[in-house]
């Protein structure tokens, strides 16, 4: 039994329901302080996920190509680059139960040796048939290359900016024309996953929001 299929079994026997089905998350248009959560309230798509040294800072209410969505972040407990731009863990849960995606942006993970694309294609299909079986019947992979992510990092007082880098498995579900992707970090785990991005051709721009994305959440705040 893998590691996804252990941690699904365990979820779904605290919960008693006897199957691995994601429970529904509680929305809320309000942010919250992390320290006043408990760990009960993370959503089950999302709580194998989340590493142990983070907590959660945020959780609103969002739209996801007109679909309500709950966004929560997660950031250092000890405080460590925080803020936009710095480390955190970021998860966006449709009010179904569907896991939208995640981004585990974190400076553990930098300038370290990646896995293959073979590798990395092996790690993408067993999380996805953990995760997201749907989404394997009819997917085509379009490439698979390293992916950069920037972070913000304070090193003696002073910010600069580094580079995250992991393995990208870029698809399309054929089933809806949709796209998805898994992208694969040092540590041969999912560091980011994004599922059912509609792409609009022409004039060639992604039409779905970017809520994992600190850069564009900025934009929006501006």
């Amino acid at each position: 039994m893998s590691r996804f299929q252990t941690v699904a079994l365990v979820t779904a026997l605290v919960l008693g329901t006897g199957s691995t089905a994601f429970a529904q998350p509680n929305p809320s248009s309000q942010e919250r302080p992390a320290m006043t959560i408990h760990s009960a309230s993370i959503p089950s798509a999302i709580s194998r996920f989340v590493p142990d040294t983070h907590a959660q800072v945020s959780e609103r209410a969002v739209s996801v190509d007109g679909e309500n969505a709950i966004l929560t972040r997660h950031e250092r407990r000890d405080g460590r680059n925080a803020g936009l731009d710095g480390e955190h863990f970021s998860a966006v849960v449709a009010t179904d139960g569907t896991l939208k995606g995640f981004a585990n942006i974190s400076l553990d993970l930098v300038d370290k040796p990646l896995p293959s694309r073979e590798r990395s294609e092996q790690i993408a299909r067993a999380f996805l048939q953990e995760t997201a079986p749907d989404l394997l019947p009819r997917m085509k992979i379009s490439w698979i290359d390293p992916h950069d992510e920037p972070i913000r990092v304070q090193r003696d007082g002073r910010s600069e900016t580094v580079t995250l880098t992991g393995m990208k498995v870029k698809a399309r579900n054929l089933a809806d024309g949709r796209w998805f992707w898994v992208i694969v970090g040092s540590d041969e785990q999912p560091m980011v996953f994004e599922r059912d991005i509609v792409w609009i051709t022409f004039p060639g721009h992604r039409k779905t929001e970017k809520w994992l994305h600190d850069s564009w959440l900025k934009d929006q705040a501006e």
